[in-house]
């Protein structure tokens, strides 16, 4: 369940601040910040609902408000997690859910003046949802949290248009761009339970930097050139930059696999998801 604050009713909200802040100058300050206007195609029109989006006090304010309904889950007996605006309430089965659902629903946007995101919200098995871009998967009798596939899928287009962008610099300068990402992202995702998927992504990552150094080359000789200098022989080279395939063939073919092998990445720099996995599982 996703609840949306940008239709939040600035009375409401403010009623619960002040329920924890008693110093009227703050409120006077809050309620100042909750009604700064918002500039639109050079014009500024006041605001007179939801939270800044973006600002460093919004969390704070959602937090403060969606308390409430964290009293509401626990009177009912419900088992939940939230994070913000993002909600999961666990209960026993799919008829049940319906009906938390659309309780829950009725409570937030009667009783908190909220508008619950219903295309973001829905009903299905802990496997099936998402929460903070985990989800969970079942082994035997074990539980584990692994990356939710919308945020893979995500993830994988952000790297993309590094790629993209890529095609006419060195190695060198495409993975200081991608190794930030790669630190973040695997700082973020420490908790999974399976590495399987970072052992693809690894994979799936050198492909694409040995595809741009592929289309760099350019010619047949100097493709040849350049995987003999990597240690190809001769025949093998000029077979493969023959070959009349395409650039993403290529890289994933064996041949350039051999010319341009993970040790080679390694000593470029580039992170390994799978090494910064087990060296995060080591400090926690």
């Amino acid at each position: 369940m996703v609840a949306s604050f940008d239709r939040v009713n600035h009375d409401m909200l403010m009623a619960r601040v002040a329920r924890q802040v008693k110093d009227k100058r703050v409120l006077k300050l809050i309620r100042a910040y909750l009604n700064a206007g918002v500039c639109e195609g050079g014009l500024v029109t006041a605001r007179r609902e939801g939270t800044p989006q973006g600002g460093p006090l919004s969390p704070l304010l959602s937090n403060i408000l969606l308390t409430d309904l964290d009293r509401e889950l626990e009177k009912r007996g419900h088992r939940f997690c939230r994070y913000a605006d993002d909600c999961n309430i666990y209960v026993k089965s799919e008829k049940a859910g319906q009906r938390v659902l659309e309780s829950i629903t009725h409570y937030l946007e009667k009783t908190l003046k909220l508008r619950v995101n219903r295309e973001k919200s829905g009903v299905g098995r802990a496997t099936q949802r998402k929460f903070l871009g985990y989800t969970m998967y079942r082994r035997q009798e074990t539980i584990y949290l692994k990356v939710a596939p919308a945020v893979l899928a995500r993830f994988k287009g952000d790297l993309r248009q590094v790629f993209r962008r890529g095609r006419g610099r060195s190695l060198g300068r495409i993975i200081e761009e991608l190794n930030p990402k790669l630190r973040g992202w695997m700082a973020y995702f420490r908790h999974i339970g399976v590495r399987g998927v970072l052992a693809e992504l690894d994979g799936w990552i050198r492909r694409h930097l040995r595809q741009i150094l592929w289309v760099q080359w350019k010619r047949s000789f100097r493709r040849a050139k350049n995987l003999m200098r990597l240690g190809l022989s001769e025949e093998m080279a000029w077979k493969t930059a023959q070959n009349g395939r395409g650039s993403w063939w290529n890289a994933g073919s064996t041949h350039l696999n051999q010319a341009l092998p993970m040790r080679l990445f390694a000593r470029l720099g580039l992170v390994s998801l799978v090494s910064a996995y087990h060296r995060l599982k080591c400090l926690t």
